[in-house]
């Protein structure tokens, strides 16, 4: 077993390193990854690094990552681990690691809201950039595989009345809305990668991603489901800069981490799979009132406070946007973990030992 800080966690990578159809497949491989340092690309790590302690599969990682310090946060005592290296360098330029590499996970994007709005060309240009790159490494490299960590808002604001979202639903984007940035750079990277299949032979896939959380999830994590358990650990009430109108569905860190690998080792070149629990479609304001219950000895509400500038939160408009991940479930993968034992498991995890 692979030992970690983080019980929860220890136990989740654990879990995903007993599946032997994926140890099977990567025995003996070189996996890149990028964005090594964030929540999917370090447990994507773990999870292989856990494969090699449970059923001795021999691979060799290697993560991509711009800072020593934060691969030493994250890492812990895996560090030293002699199966796993670094790659230190800028997701915005060529990517020189001169071993061998069979598969390859590209994770490295923004991932703030706020960062959207406030830096739309750094977040066009990092996805667009970082990925060329990363495209151009793979076929370089020669891959067998590669999956690009795309997310649900490539679909934008889907038609009403539309129940479930498959591959082919997309919506409505406004190109002339600087918050379109990070949903239009997925787009035209999916398309990117779609022509580098087609042009180079590149096999690459994309696995969109619904909202993902679990163990791991960083204290200050300033999305919607950090802040309320925040809320939730601390006593606060909760309060929303929207009705809370909004539906999605979600998905647990470590199914999302088991559906990554599934479509790296099993999906089809071209194509994209959705990554999300189905079972876990709420509205902001549903799950809001789930975590305010979480613990009754410290009574939360549930209040709404629109701001005068609520533009600059970066929020998304209001929809319903529940993914099907039935073309996901095809090839094997299931969901485990649903939404109040996600919020459970991220808060009794290491989330608490984070505070700042």
């Amino acid at each position: 077993m692979l030992k970690l800080e983080d019980p929860v966690l220890e136990e989740d990578m654990g879990e995903i390193a007993q599946n032997e159809e994926l140890a099977g497949l990567l025995r003996g491989s070189t996996v890149f990854v990028t964005g090594a340092t964030g929540l999917l690309g370090s447990q994507v790590i773990l999870a292989l690094l856990a494969m090699n302690a449970v059923q001795g599969a021999g691979i060799r990682v290697v993560g991509m990552a711009r800072s020593r310090d934060k691969v030493k946060r994250v890492f812990g005592g895996v560090e030293e681990n002699e199966a796993l290296s670094f790659y230190f360098g800028e997701i915005e330029e060529p990517v020189l690691y001169e071993g061998g590499v069979d598969f390859v996970v590209h994770g490295a994007s923004p991932t703030s809201s706020k960062f959207f709005v406030t830096n739309p060309v750094e977040t066009i240009l990092a996805a667009i950039r970082g990925t060329r790159h990363v495209l151009e490494f793979a076929r370089d490299k020669g891959v067998r595989g590669m999956v690009y960590l795309s997310s649900l808002e490539v679909y934008g604001t889907p038609e009403k009345g539309r129940e479930w979202i498959k591959e082919e639903d997309y919506g409505y984007l406004d190109p002339l809305c600087v918050r379109s940035s990070y949903s239009e750079g997925k787009r035209m990277v999916e398309c990117l990668c779609v022509s580098f299949a087609k042009e180079y032979g590149v096999p690459v896939r994309m696995a969109r991603l619904s909202q993902t959380f679990g163990a791991g999830v960083d204290y200050a994590d300033g999305r919607v489901f950090a802040e309320f358990a925040r809320c939730a650990v601390e006593g606060r009430d909760i309060v929303l800069h929207t009705q809370g109108n909004t539906v999605r569905s979600y998905c647990y860190a470590k199914d999302a981490v088991a559906a990554i690998l599934y479509v790296l080792l099993k999906g089809e070149s071209g194509e994209a799979y959705n990554v999300t629990n189905m079972d876990t479609a709420v509205s902001i304001w549903e799950m809001a009132e789930l975590v305010s219950g979480l613990y009754p000895d410290k009574p939360v509400a549930v209040r709404v406070e629109i701001p005068e500038d609520v533009a600059s939160f970066g929020y998304n408009p209001e929809m319903v946007i529940r993914l099907d991940s039935t073309k996901l479930q095809g090839l094997g993968w299931k969901a485990t973990v649903g939404l109040n034992e996600m919020f459970r498991r991220m808060i009794e995890s290491g989330f608490l030992n984070r505070r700042g």
